[in-house]
Parts: structure tokens; C-alpha cells; sequence
């Protein structure tokens, strides 16, 4: 589930050496391949319906950015349109640590759920050698792919679930497969989409732990949605607030601590 996307939107004035603001160095001190994304009052209307209305904000290697918000606040339709799946107004550069714009954008991509058929006999190897190559697995996983998967699974610490059948597994065990499937290839982008939703806790804890090893190895920048509030103030090192629009972006701290947090999510006497 990983896929890549041009950047085409020339750097802004100011722009073009600009290093990377982050504190800590991109991967052997190497140029980052996307260092940063800017939204730059980003736009989504369906119809006569505004759904999202000037959307500012970075997204940053090496740091998981949580989005939060009530049902409808714009979360989806934002990622949908950082994927390119919606039109919208406004810009979206993807830069590297020089400030120029990154010639290709890989992005990993984790659902909160897979639909298929729990009855399948299809195992994990299986399923990660069908979507990492052209090659029928009914034909048989050569030496080689075996190998490539494995190397992915080890990734998400889940290698030993190799000839488990993909039904068999628990919710836990299948994000953590359908992590290690965004990571091959290598993203410049993860975005995990309230990924781990239905989980118990361990399976939870287990798959936060992997991201967040990953983000410090990899320096990766991480985009996360989620209403699960205690994973954000945990995890996340920058959240944005949104309702329609970026009511509040900041530490976890400054945001969970604002009147805004607290007039989105206690307005009604609960939490939304």
C-alpha cells in the first residue's frame, strides 16, 4: 500500500536553500528526500459544500503529526487530498531539506481496516508477495520474494506470522502486517488512518511501539488519525485540531491544554 506522487508546485520565494528546521539530523546526515510538507490554505468543496476551508500546516521528517478532531471535521477528506484523490484549491508542496521540491513522493498508507474473506486460505506470505510483485502466487513464492517479505515483516516485528493464514490472525497481528506492506518500499510519507481501531490494548501498545521505532531509525515523516486521544498525547510530537479548517496545531500539550480542544471535544458535556 505504498504509492508515489510527483511534486510539481515550485518552492516558495524565500525557499530555495532553507534547511531543514527539525532538530535532529535526517539519516547520515544526507539531504532529506522530502523534509517537509507545506499546506498553504488548502481547499475542499463537493458541490455548494465546504468541507475544508483554509487549511495551514507542516508536516515534518522525523515527527508524527496526530490529526484530531469531532465526526466531519475534515480529517478524511485532508488526507484525501494530500493522496491527490480530491481536488482542491490552495497548495501542497513537498520539499527537501534544501528547500527545493522532491522529485517523487513515496507514501505508505494503513488503513483502519481490511475487508476480505476470513475463510481464504491465503497466508501472510501470500498476501505481501501478491502486492509486491507482478507475479502470480499461485505459481508459487520463489526464494527471493520469501526472503524480500520476510525482510518486510521483520520490519514490524511479525515475521514469525509468515504461514499464518491472513484470516487467523488478530487485529493487532493484521496492522502490523499491513504496516510492514506500507513500509516496502521505504515511504518518504506514512499515513496511518485510525489504524488500530477495535485493537486491544497489547495489540495497540505493540503497533505504536513499531511506528514510533520506526520514525527514530527511519526519520520518516508520520501523518496519524485518530480519536484515540491517550495514543496522541503519548505519541504524537505535533497535533492538529481541525473543524473544517486548523483550529489549533501545536505540542500535544499546548493543544489538549487550549479553550479550542475544550470547546471541540466538552461543548456538549462529553467528549465528541
Amino acid at each position: 500500500m505504498t504509492q508515489k506522487t510527483n511534486s510539481r508546485v515550485p518552492a516558495p520565494a524565500g525557499h530555495a536553500h532553507a534547511h531543514c528546521p527539525h532538530p535532529a539530523p535526517c539519516a547520515d546526515n544526507a539531504p532529506c528526500r522530502l523534509c517537509r510538507i507545506e499546506v498553504d490554505h488548502l481547499g475542499v468543496t463537493m458541490g455548494r459544500q465546504v468541507l475544508l476551508k483554509d487549511v495551514s500546516l507542516h508536516i515534518h521528517c522525523g515527527e508524527l503529526t496526530a490529526l484530531i478532531g469531532a465526526n466531519g471535521a475534515g480529517k478524511t477528506t485532508l488526507l484525501r487530498a494530500l493522496l491527490g484523490q480530491v481536488e482542491h484549491t490552495g497548495t501542497v508542496r513537498h520539499l527537501t531539506s534544501d528547500g527545493l521540491p522532491a522529485a517523487e513522493l513515496r507514501t505508505g498508507y494503513v488503513p483502519q481496516q481490511l475487508e476480505f474473506d476470513r475463510s481464504s486460505p491465503v497466508t501472510v506470505m501470500d498476501f505481501l508477495a501478491a502486492a509486491l510483485t507482478p507475479r502470480a502466487v499461485f505459481l508459487g513464492v520463489n526464494r527471493r520474494m520469501r526472503g524480500r517479505v520476510a525482510e518486510a515483516l521483520a520490519r514490524t516485528h511479525c515475521e514469525k506470522l509468515a504461514d499464518r493464514p491472513l484470516g487467523a490472525l488478530s487485529g493487532g497481528e493484521l496492522q502490523r502486517v499491513l504496516l510492514a506492506l506500507a513500509l516496502t518500499p521505504q515511504p518518504d510519507l506514512l499515513i496511518l488512518d485510525e489504524p488500530v481501531s477495535g485493537v486491544d490494548q497489547n495489540g495497540l501498545e505493540s503497533f505504536y511501539q513499531t511506528v514510533s521505532e520506526l520514525k527514530h531509525k527511519n526519520h520518516m515523516a508520520i501523518l496519524l488519525v485518530s480519536h484515540d486521544l491517550g495514543v496522541v498525547e503519548r505519541y504524537a510530537d505535533r497535533v492538529v485540531l481541525m473543524q473544517g479548517t486548523v483550529i489549533k496545531q501545536g505540542s500535544p500539550e499546548v493543544v489538549l491544554d487550549s479553550p479550542e480542544f475544550e470547546q471541540v471535544f466538552y461543548a456538549k458535556g462529553g467528549r465528541a
